[in-house]
């Protein structure tokens, strides 16, 4: 049987040039076609009245236009889509990293932005119900232990294009092992959370992308989830056969992933252009703020007039 091909598509609609704009609702309306496009078929096979858990890279409260998190404006598309085409209950849930997840998403904005949609942010801790599952992954038992909440919704996982600190893809599914928990190796958790949680689709927000400093990629993917990693990390310069999460996911695999460009962008969406400017790009040293996310977050609280980020909070 062959498999599912990545969607792709441009946003490029709405007066979106590549600048960085901080006006929620006009990203939303860029955002608007290209969603749209790329999620067609899944929205044809999602059932109405499903419990729905969107799950965005939110690890960390990075200001968006630095391609480190998801765009909040992104989600929110995703959201406002889904409940225009199904009678769907939207939740967006998150974890983060080293900071409370709450304080995160007041950050980024969710809260208000969701409640435009009546749909909820609900931020994992550790008193949230898990279920534990095991997983024969590479010919020996794993055990898992996912949010009960996930398991019991249909999951769309929503990561941003950038490598880790490893030097592989961020991508969906370490999106979503970051809210498993499990005495397992890295690579064995993150395929183990995967496949227990079974994500219905991912949504690579490309829109702002980092490799090794923010660029405005302006592309959106959807697809399953492992396949659209192995596409982001291509564009990384991260390939599969050296990421052994990513290698275990795909070796049932036969065909191999192809891309389908959709929406009135399809044909400027130039994944050879992505992958030689992003290619090898690395994050900053731990611990320490790269300088145009630095510029980001500064630009952004005077003009925004938003709360600053707290990487920038010390000696302010």
């Amino acid at each position: 049987m062959t498999e599912e091909p990545v969607r792709g598509a441009i946003v490029g609609e709405n007066g979106r040039d590549g600048n960085w704009n901080p006006d929620i609702d006009s990203r939303m309306a860029a955002f608007e076609s290209p969603i749209e496009a790329v999620l067609g078929p899944a929205l044809e096979s999602l059932p109405n009245e499903e419990r729905i858990a969107i799950v965005p890279d939110v690890h960390y409260p990075f200001h968006p236009s630095t391609g480190m998190v998801t765009d909040p404006a992104l989600v929110g598309t995703i959201v406002s889509t889904l409940e225009s085409h199904l009678d769907a209950d939207v939740d967006v849930v998150a974890e983060t990293d080293g900071i409370d997840v709450d304080r995160a998403a007041t950050y980024l904005g969710y809260p208000s932005l969701l409640e435009r949609f009546g749909a909820e942010f609900v931020g994992l801790d550790d008193g949230d119900a898990r279920t534990t599952e095991l997983c024969d992954i590479d010919g020996r038992s794993v055990s898992v232990s996912v949010p009960t909440r996930l398991l019991e919704r249909t999951v769309v996982v929503v990561p941003t294009l950038r490598p880790t600190e490893s030097k592989t893809v961020a991508g969906g599914m370490r999106t979503l092992a970051a809210t498993a928990e499990s005495t397992a190796d890295p690579a064995a958790t993150t395929v183990a959370s995967t496949t227990v949680l079974d994500p219905f689709l991912s949504v690579l927000d490309a829109t702002i992308a980092y490799g090794g400093e923010p660029h405005a990629a302006n592309a959106v993917f959807s697809g399953p989830v492992s396949p659209v990693d192995a596409l982001a990390g291509s564009l990384l310069g991260c390939p599969t056969e050296k990421d052994r999460a990513l290698s275990l996911a795909l070796e049932d695999r036969d065909d191999p992933i192809s891309i389908e460009r959709v929406g009135r962008g399809r044909h400027h969406l130039d994944l050879d252009a992505l992958r030689e400017r992003l290619s090898g790009g690395e994050l900053p040293p731990s611990g320490a703020t790269h300088p145009a996310v630095t510029t980001a977050y500064r630009l952004y609280a005077a003009i925004g007039r938003d709360a600053v980020p707290p990487q920038l909070e010390e000696g302010r």
